[in-house]
């Protein structure tokens, strides 16, 4: 199977083709480290050339494997997976190789659709020391989630300050988080105004404060930390396309898709 992924400085979306008549569809949740990007289809994950080229398979367990970010340097990536009857966090080499479990305390099991998963990957901190990861462990209701700090080497995870949140990102210093305290990802709800509509916040590790950066009656979410700029997807043009923030200024639309949403959008360190 030949894949062809067109990339950016974002990964935005991924077209396929191959021998078969029809092109392979629902490659999933990319991620971008410089001149290779790693997603996930038909459950396992697998790493293209941004060049396009074959695509390597990188796991093929009957579990399935999601959410790959690879680490700062590119050498490994690190994901959730079903490996043992429970959903938990592993890394592994980027080139391929055994993977190795980084959480032991148990998921809150399957979920409808609309609840997503347990055990979501979201980013790696930039000294690649630990890996950002939601984690649905909140008396409240089990769909609800809190970013944890997962030692990339091993040892018990902690809870970050942030009492509740969905996707985000550290900063490029790594002292901040961006991040949406609502989660709503795996809902279908298009065009959505109501009271779970998401929001962009920052969180200062250091200071302990928080910052809204977005209050629109649209959806603003999936945010991402690149350089000086704050990127995020929100449909307050009706259909989900992507923002860039910048201090002080008023958020640009930077892609202008009329037909289809952007969806999980992923940064890579450049």
């Amino acid at each position: 199977m030949r894949f062809r992924l067109i990339t950016s400085l974002l990964v935005l979306a991924a077209s396929a083709s191959g021998h078969a008549a029809e092109p392979t569809r629902i490659l999933r949740f990319p991620d971008i480290h410089n001149d290779r990007v790693a997603f996930v289809y038909a459950g396992d994950i697998y790493t293209a050339s941004t060049s396009g080229g074959t695509a390597t398979r990188l796991t093929s367990h009957a579990g399935t494997e999601l959410y790959p970010k690879f680490s700062p340097d590119g050498s490994r990536i690190a994901f959730s997976a079903e490996y043992n009857g429970t959903r938990q966090v592993f890394v592994m080499p980027s080139s391929g190789g055994a993977p190795t479990q980084l959480t032991w305390y148990n998921d809150v099991g399957q979920m409808p659709p609309r609840g997503g998963t347990d055990y979501r990957v979201l980013d790696w901190s930039p000294d690649g020391q630990y890996i950002l990861v939601r984690a649905n462990r909140l008396p409240w209701g089990v769909r609800m989630g809190r970013h944890h700090l997962v030692p990339a080497e091993g040892g018990d995870e902690r809870p970050l300050e942030i009492p509740e949140g969905g996707a985000g990102m550290f900063s490029p210093d790594g002292n901040q988080v961006v991040y949406t305290p609502i989660d709503r990802e795996f809902r279908t709800w298009k065009r959505y105004r109501g009271g779970r509509a998401q929001d962009v916040w920052t969180y200062d590790l250091e200071s302990s404060s928080s910052e809204q950066l977005t209050d629109h009656p649209a959806t603003d979410n999936q945010p991402m930390w690149v350089g000086d700029n704050i990127y995020f997807t929100s449909d307050r043009d009706y259909t989900l396309n992507l923002y860039r923030h910048r201090a002080g200024q008023d958020p640009e639309r930077v892609t202008s898709h009329d037909d289809f949403d952007v969806l999980w959008p992923s940064a890579g360190p450049n």
